[in-house]
């Protein structure tokens, strides 16, 4: 008995049935290895989608190859979220890999197209350039007659395209496989949430761990470093949420008819035309205010004496251009998108600004800043706004430093320089450099002003620098003052602080502010005190110009034309009623004329008819049909008829 197991009959029947075993694994497993499979050609083209993108973009493979090979660059982040994406997609069509098929011809489209912006007009691939859809259409019959050639391959190509694609599409309906309803609906249950939650994480204006973690860091001072870093497609989708400028209800060509205007005289009342110098002052606050610390000297004895108001910062710590746009437009950040900063998403044709006015009344306008241009996009702005020249650190000599950046005490000399070789009237608009942070133990070598108070050491010695930085505005003030005082012509000289300075702990240790940075929202003293800034109106032949108050920076406009005694029919005539009744206007909060603030007011059902009016305005000049350019910014529309 022990032997016939040993027979051929017996061996084989045991040879079958192991067979049958394993035939068995392979059966009960072919499904898993099928749905793997599935799962990584999904994540190849994702992983090849990315690649295409920024090959095309960045123009270099060494430099895509850096941005896959540096664990401090997302690429694989997107890449996850290309593959969770497709996953997605599949699952909500029914079959294995179409998604590809839809969203990389996309995605590539718009590679190529930001790869030709950045040729020709250096910068990448916005959101909101397709708000400004149709004046490429307009364009595109000058370009077809320019190059006609170029525009007939141009069309073949697409053409092609669009059959490859139609091709492709057909051959994977029949070629590739169904999903089943498992696999769809595990596929969802997966990839959804993540998606969601990753895009919870993607508003730049709160810091995230996670975000951190996964190296997307919203670069939004620098859109250029912002796209090199995070790739075209992290860096596209940061900027969505500007992307969404809605026309106010109501706005039509009857809206912005009914708002009033008055005829205006032409000219100015004073006996000649004077000169106007406009300086910015990077983070230029009072530090004074903050009354639980004592300092051995006051830093801004000029200032103080001379200050006329103060200005109602938007921001806080940094955001300058948005302050400047305020100052610059007599526009309002209030009716634009959160987060968004006009000067990268907006300004994309000439726009109505305090240098087209003095231009059209025969000023030489310029714009002056000791830093590269391509800082908050600060060369195409300044073109855009009608600025004849823009002398940026590139196009000035070199100018003595204090610490990491141009003193204020150089940037005020070359303003002297500048301004003694002009014959004609001038509009300077400055943007100084010294008091932008850090401000650590170390930046000078020596500061004049001790701080006596409750703070620890660390919090002492950069307060204690910022004052230091304060006191030399301050001297830079005096020193502009002083040689305006020698000039036979008037001259105003308006200075203002942008935003407080991002001090850190300071704030919160002294007990002058619950947290490290200012609330957006609370009463109307409580945001006075964490957003004012000094402001001084000054001419050396009538003096200060006191008692402004506190106001928005879009009524800085207003005020330097009255001083300069122009009347015009936006900045002193709509704006200047609008200040009558409204100091402040703010995103979250508008304060009147007697300090009564008004919390919430965009989301209220009804809104004030001047603020409505004012929204229906910018938006009609910055995105609409320029209804009232020319009763509202006759100056603008002469120059813009004559040439620009």
């Amino acid at each position: 008995m022990a032997l016939a197991l040993f027979t051929p009959t017996a061996v084989a029947i045991e040879a079958a049935e192991g067979l049958a075993v394993e035939a068995g694994f392979f059966a009960r497993h072919i499904k898993a290895l099928a749905v793997l499979r599935s799962l990584a050609v999904s994540l190849l083209l994702a992983l090849l989608t990315v690649v295409a993108v920024e090959l095309i973009t960045r123009g270099s493979v060494d430099q895509t190859w850096l941005y896959f090979t540096n664990p401090e660059q997302p690429a694989w982040t997107t890449t996850g979220v290309f593959f969770l994406l497709y996953l997605a997609i599949d699952a909500l069509i029914g079959r294995q890999h179409k998604a590809v098929l839809l969203v990389s011809p996309l995605v590539v489209l718009m590679g190529v197209i930001s790869q030709q912006k950045q040729v020709f007009l250096t910068d990448p691939l916005y959101p909101t350039d397709l708000l400004f859809g149709r004046q490429i259409m307009e364009l595109m019959p000058v370009l077809v007659q320019d190059r006609p050639w170029t525009a007939a391959a141009l069309a073949l190509a697409v053409v092609a395209s669009v059959v490859a694609l139609i091709s492709l599409w057909v051959f994977a309906w029949r070629r590739f496989r169904p999903l089943t309803k498992k696999e769809r609906l595990t596929r969802l249950a997966v990839a959804l949430p993540l998606i969601a939650g990753f895009v919870s994480i993607m508003d730049y204006n709160e810091f995230s761990w996670v975000r951190d973690r996964l190296k997307v860091f919203p670069i939004m001072w620098d859109q250029a470093e912002n796209y090199r870093h995070n790739g075209f497609v992290m860096a596209f989708a940061i900027n969505l949420p500007m992307a969404n400028v809605q026309a106010p209800s109501g706005y039509m060509v009857d809206a912005i008819d009914k708002i009033p205007s008055k005829p205006l005289p032409a000219g100015t009342t004073h006996r000649s035309k004077p000169d106007v110098i406009v300086v910015m002052s990077e983070s230029l606050w009072d530090p004074t205010r903050i009354q639980s610390v004592k300092l051995s000297a006051d830093p801004m004895p000029v200032i103080r004496e001379s200050q006329s108001g103060n200005v109602f910062s938007p921001e806080f710590g940094g955001l300058t251009a948005n302050v400047e746009f305020e100052a610059l437009t007599g526009f309002s950040n209030a009716f634009l998108p959160t987060g968004s900063i006009p000067y990268q998403q907006y300004v994309r044709k000439p726009i109505p600004s305090l240098a087209t006015f003095f231009r059209a009344e025969g000023y030489t306008a310029r714009a002056i800043h000791p830093f590269s241009g391509w800082f908050w996009n600060r060369s195409s702005v300044y073109k855009a706004f009608g600025f004849q020249t823009f002398k940026d650190v590139e196009k000035m000599p070199p100018l003595a430093k204090r610490g990491n950046f141009t003193s204020d005490e150089a940037l005020t000399k070359e303003i002297i320089r500048q301004a003694d070789a002009q014959e004609d009237p001038f509009f300077f608009f400055t943007v100084t450099l010294q008091g932008h942070g850090p401000y650590d133990d170390g930046r000078y070598a020596k500061t004049d002003i001790a701080v006596d108070g409750k703070l620890d050491a660390r919090d002492n010695r950069m307060l204690a620098s910022y004052a230091q930085g304060v006191k030399e505005a301050d001297q830079s003030l005096k020193m502009l003052m002083d040689w305006a005082k020698t000039r036979d012509r008037e001259t105003i000289i308006v200075v203002f602080g942008d935003h407080l300075p991002p001090l850190n702990t300071v704030y919160q240790n002294s007990g002058y502010m619950k947290g490290i940075t200012a609330s957006r929202k609370g009463s109307p003293e409580q945001m006075q005190k964490e957003h004012e800034t000094p402001l001084v109106i000054w001419s050396n032949k009538t003096g200060t110009e006191k008692e402004i108050g506190t106001i928005s920076p879009a009524f800085l406009s207003y005020y330097i034309l009255k001083e300069a005694g122009f009347e015009h029919p936006y900045y002193t005539g709509f704006l200047g009623a609008v200040h009558d009744k409204l100091r402040v206007i703010d995103r979250y909060m508008l304060i009147d004329a007697k300090g009564n603030g008004t919390a919430g007011w965009a989301r209220k059902k009804t809104i004030d008819p001047l603020v409505r009016d004012f929204r229906f305005l910018q938006h009609d000049i910055m995105f609409g049909k320029q209804y009232g350019l020319e009763r509202f910014f006759n100056s603008h529309a002469e120059l813009m008829a004559a040439g620009f």
